[in-house]
């Protein structure tokens, strides 16, 4: 067998791993969420005030309405092989509130409660970077275009997309480039959807090692 069809067993093997977990995650979700339905009734006056005073920490705008500042500092890194990481502090709290990013997509920082759906889901409208950025720290990997990229590579990736758990795909015209790939504290531009550095991308970051929160959920987010 050939490195190439090696690696791409490998690499489906492990696609069909993370959709056998995500499925049973799913079911034990769901047990647990009636099971523990009463108890959350039961927990949530206390528990909504331990978490308005939490979030307060993580985000001083969070009552004021004003966007909260990501609390990211450092810069991008490029590295031989066209990927750009991000070097210094990229921070986990959960404000409320819009975010401001250094970085257009950003690729990590404060973010909301809720992460966006990445379980191969495609998005013909932009999201919210608050809820990407909070997928990007489950593991997934972010495919973003705005309207320089041409009608076939958009349909083209949205099929890979499809095809990818932890991966979402949506529009976002103020990026730089065509075609843009982020992860958590990495990114990278590709020339088309058949730019062999996509697959390399998705192969070695989705799930990676750069992954804060591994094996968290990709679905009963937002969609």
């Amino acid at each position: 067998m050939s490195a190439k069809n090696s690696s791409s067993t490998a690499r489906k093997a492990r696609i069909e791993e993370m959709r056998r977990a995500e499925r049973s995650r799913e079911r034990r979700n769901r047990i647990l969420t009636i099971g523990a339905s009463v108890v959350i009734v039961a927990g949530l006056v206390v528990g909504g005030t331990v978490l308005v005073r939490s979030q307060s920490d993580k985000s001083t705008n969070a009552d004021s309405g004003k966007a909260a500042d990501a609390n990211v500092t450092g810069k991008f890194v490029m590295g031989d092989d066209g990927v750009k990481t991000w070097k210094g502090k990229l921070s986990q709290g959960h404000p409320t509130t819009s975010v401001k990013y250094p970085m257009t997509p950003p690729v990590g920082g404060d973010h909301n409660p809720v992460w966006q759906n990445c379980n191969g889901d495609v998005y013909d409208k932009a999201i919210k970077n608050e809820n990407a950025v909070h997928s990007m720290e489950h593991g997934a990997v972010w495919v973003t275009y705005n309207s320089k990229a041409s009608d076939a590579d958009v349909k083209a990736l949205a099929e890979k997309v499809k095809k990818t758990p932890y991966t979402m795909m949506s529009p976002l015209e103020a990026q730089k480039d065509p075609i843009m790939l982020s992860a958590w504290g990495v990114q990278r531009t590709v020339k088309s959807a058949a730019d062999p550095d996509l697959d390399k991308f998705f192969a070695k970051y989705v799930q990676g090692e750069q992954t804060p929160e591994p094996g968290a959920a990709c679905t009963n987010g937002l969609s």
